[in-house]
């Protein structure tokens, strides 16, 4: 398994690549969510190269930036042992080599990313567009990986390479989760036990919405967060929305998608579940 801190190196063994090549773009703390998209990226490629890179440009103001969890060497073995072909590992001085204070950025769609987790995080989607597209540019790969977890990351990267037509596929792997429901994320670890026990609420809630086939999609999710913040849990928002293009849906019908974001103490949580 290569590993490449560097521009120069990644791109010189880029250049001496045969067959194609999937990127899955991470900020490490790795799980068994990531590991599935490698395993996804495998069947899809010939060759697959994971980043790891907690980039700041999508944190803001008195978020988790400097408390992420960092774990380099547990995510390398974990990539080793899951048959991984390249790691690319940059720090700041590589992804922005003049500071990000004066940095050309590239903006999302508006329609896809100034609602749910971008109406609640000004900047946020701009962060991911710049990163990403910086590092497809670095590494030139047929294939872009993505989780469902992220659903609308997903579709706002898919939008952005359309747009820029960029020559990459985008998919993405369904959302992994503990056996109690919870979906996998770096941040559960942030949990404390009672939190925890109180986390799977959160796709129990989504679960149930999902069958409620036509009914308003408002009363349903008025009920749902009145139920969750009895229960201990903060919601910041809870809608019904079209999975193509994150527009509004007033009735919950089939190609329509729940999504959450919620706070059990001090720690964020999302989740989606389609129809």
């Amino acid at each position: 398994m290569a590993v490449f801190r560097d521009l120069a190196a990644l791109r010189h063994w880029r250049q001496g690549l045969r067959g194609s090549l999937a990127l899955v773009p991470t900020m490490g703390n790795l799980h068994e969510g990531h590991l599935s998209l490698v395993r996804l990226a495998q069947t899809r490629a010939d060759h697959v190269l994971v980043s790891i890179y907690v980039n700041p440009l999508q944190f803001g103001r008195g978020e988790d930036f400097a408390a992420y969890p960092r774990t380099l060497d547990q995510d390398l073995a974990k990539l080793q042992e899951a048959g991984c072909n390249a790691i690319f590992t940059p720090d700041d001085s590589v992804m922005y080599p003049r500071g990000k204070r004066d940095l050309s950025l590239v903006m999302p769609a508006r329609s896809l990313s100034k609602v749910l987790c971008g109406a609640h995080r000004p900047g946020h989607f701009a962060g991911v567009c710049t990163v990403v597209a910086k590092l497809l540019h670095m590494s030139q790969p047929q294939l872009l990986v993505l989780g469902e977890k992220d659903y609308q990351q997903y579709r706002v990267l898919q939008r952005m390479a359309t747009d820029l037509d960029l020559p990459v596929q985008v998919v993405a792997g369904p959302t992994q989760r503990a056996a109690d429901g919870l979906a996998l994320s770096s941040r559960n670890r942030y949990l404390s036990p009672d939190e925890r026990s109180l986390a799977p609420r959160i796709f129990a809630a989504l679960r149930e919405l999902a069958q409620s086939h036509g009914a308003m999609a408002a009363d349903l999710a008025a009920s749902a967060a009145a139920s969750l913040v009895q229960a201990g849990i903060a919601v910041e928002y809870l809608e019904f929305r079209a999975e193509d293009d994150l527009r509004a849906l007033s009735r919950v019908e089939a190609g329509g998608r729940w999504f959450i974001a919620a706070r059990l103490g001090g720690t964020r949580l999302i989740d989606n579940v389609g129809v």
